[in-house]
């Protein structure tokens, strides 16, 4: 079993906005708002994605974003 955690001072038209949301996925409001916060824990921090975003190296496409467009359209047409 996973620890307790208690939220105070949820402001109501929040709480009202989660519960029907609960409701339309068919689950409690407790098991919706654990859903969202493991989907949240399970996602990179700001700082963390920002920090793996700057260690990958730039690299040069060869052509210009509008000329790569123009071809891609090109071969559509």
């Amino acid at each position: 079993m996973g620890t307790m955690l208690q939220i105070k001072d949820v402001p109501d038209d929040v709480h009202r906005v989660l519960k029907a949301r609960a409701a339309l996925a068919g689950v409690s409001l407790t098991e919706y708002a654990r859903r969202t916060l493991e989907q949240a824990a399970g996602r990179p921090s700001r700082e963390q994605l920002v920090a793996e975003l700057a260690e990958i190296e730039p690299f040069a496409l060869g052509e210009s974003a509008s000329d790569a467009l123009a071809h891609v359209r090109d071969d559509l047409a």
